[in-house]
């Protein structure tokens, strides 16, 4: 994990339930969906970022899921100025640099976004592998294609072993 000037580090994470439909989420206060992601705080891995994040962002619990594969590499996006938050102009930061997990849910977890201070989501949908392509905004679609490109065969394994 190399930290790059300008760039905050940060998960990007893929949930899969049991029909093979990925977890996007509903930003706040926007038409805008995404899947959950967060930032790798100082001194944790990633893994644990990930599986931190899923919890305080959607509910999902570590004993909730599996994990199915994640990034060799680390895909990083910039931030439009006129779309950062306060944090990142504080910070001086343009954007985020993310390796991506891909996650099986195990349990019949109920996804809620009770845990999250910031109350990023409103609305949950599950979806086609490719759908979220078409749903999120268009400065993290060159991130979502690189990540879904590289977590695909992973994907397909997964759902052809169920």
């Amino acid at each position: 994990m190399i930290n790059e000037p300008g760039y905050r580090l940060n998960v990007g994470l893929i949930v899969i339930n049991d029909k093979g439909k990925l977890l996007l989420c509903k930003r706040k206060n926007i038409d805008s969906w995404q899947f959950p992601q967060g930032g790798i705080d100082f001194g944790e891995s990633p893994l644990k970022a990930s599986r931190r994040e899923l919890y305080e962002e959607v509910g999902i619990r570590n004993g909730d899921i599996k994990l199915i594969s994640s990034t060799n590499e680390w895909f990083k996006y910039d931030v439009p100025h006129e779309k950062r938050k306060n944090h990142f102009l504080k910070k001086s930061f343009k954007g985020q640099k993310q390796k991506w997990f891909m996650f099986k849910l195990i349990s019949d977890a109920t996804i809620h976004f009770n845990n999250d201070p910031d109350n990023e989501f409103v609305d949950f949908k599950w979806v086609p592998y490719w759908y979220p392509l078409y749903a999120i905004v268009e400065f993290k679609k060159e991130v979502y294609r690189a990540a879904l490109n590289a977590l695909r065969n992973d994907f397909c394994n997964e759902i052809n072993n169920d």
